[in-house]
């Protein structure tokens, strides 16, 4: 019986492909997308002076700039995102390499993730207490170690031996954040009044070879406790990435995100909702794009699954269509997009495009 069963999972493994194949698509040539997040949250016109307002504004766009620029050129989704990301994670702003979160003991543990979505390979980092850019570290994982995830003080070790560029903990600390986990200790507010989602950064895109990827950064929520890790070094629920169905980033209440699966819930309803369209006269699975409406619904059900469940935040999506776009139940995030058919945009505010 042993044997019988060691045999067929053999046999299923060999079928098995080497990579995910770019979806078939019409006027695939040049076609490219992008989207960028720098976290959701209690993000309203009333509590952003314009100044801050103008500096996000520019950070997000220079960031997405990057991106397209490799994309324009012919490079792969997976540079794209990581060159996205460290330009996020370099700017204060938000809650990710410099100027993350601090932790209930003033420390700081940074987590990242990264999936290519042409052979599903990811890599992931959690705890990390002294790279400059988790980002690069995750991708290290991915490229260079049998894991998928790594934690505490293997995943600095493993910084170390490859390399990473380190930092001291002061590289990380900014005024603001440090107000903050006072403020928490100080017990003038609670943890839960820290609007902790706010910040976390993340990038999905597909480029001119139809190849996806996904990443995302964070420093955690204000005042995490036990080494608590939220959705982003997640693969699944902060970011997920398949050249069949879509590329994720997830940012917001993290417990959520992992018990509903966000990412992999929403591009597995991609690729059913694809399989179950009529297939074209050649006998290719659907015909033409999955309409933009269709891909936005699902990402807004998934989201309001989440609500439900009690968890706020939002997502990016990039699709094989080269389709860009995101979902979110708080009253702003911080975004951007460009594909190869539109303009670049960026966005704070929930009333806005």
């Amino acid at each position: 019986m042993l044997k019988s069963i060691l045999i067929a999972l053999a046999v299923a493994l060999a079928s098995l492909p080497a990579a995910i194949p770019a979806m078939a698509q019409t006027d695939q040539s040049a076609r490219w997308s992008i989207a960028i997040h720098g976290g959701a949250g209690t993000i309203e016109r009333s509590r952003i002076t314009p100044e801050k307002d103008k500096e996000i504004r520019a950070a997000l766009n220079a960031a997405l700039t990057r991106g397209t620029e490799i994309l324009k050129a012919g490079g792969s989704a997976m540079d794209a995102i990581t060159a996205t990301i460290i330009m996020l994670e370099d700017d204060p702003n938000f809650n990710a390499g410099k100027g993350a979160v601090f932790t209930w003991d003033k420390t700081n543990e940074l987590d990242s993730s990264i999936m290519d979505g042409s052979d599903l390979s990811a890599g992931a980092v959690a705890g990390v207490t002294a790279t400059k850019n988790p980002i690069l570290l995750a991708r290290a994982v991915k490229d260079k170690s049998p894991h998928v995830m790594l934690s505490g003080n293997g995943a600095d070790q493993f910084s170390r031996e490859q390399g990473m560029e380190q930092v001291t903990p002061d590289y990380y600390a900014t005024p603001r954040r440090l107000r903050q986990i006072e403020n928490v200790l100080s017990k003038q507010v609670s943890a839960a009044d820290v609007d902790y989602k706010l910040g976390t950064v993340g990038a999905v895109a597909m480029d001119q070879n139809g190849n996806m990827a996904a990443g995302t950064s964070t420093g955690g929520m204000t005042g995490k406790r036990w080494g608590r890790i939220g959705d982003s070094p997640v693969i699944g629920a902060g970011t997920y990435a398949d050249n069949r169905s879509c590329a994720i980033s997830a940012t917001g209440a993290g417990e959520y995100f992992i018990r509903l699966g966000v990412a992999h819930e929403i591009c597995t309803r991609i690729k059913l909702k694809e399989k179950d369209r009529a297939p074209s006269q050649d006998g290719q699975e659907g015909e033409g794009p999955l309409q933009p409406s269709i891909v936005q619904k699902i990402a807004d059900d998934v989201i309001a699954e989440l609500g439900v469940l009690g968890g706020t935040g939002g997502i990016i999506f990039a699709t094989p269509w080269g389709q860009a776009g995101y979902s979110f139940n708080t009253p702003g995030m911080y975004r951007g997009r460009a594909t190869s058919a539109e303009a670049q945009s960026v966005a704070i505010y929930g009333d806005e495009d």
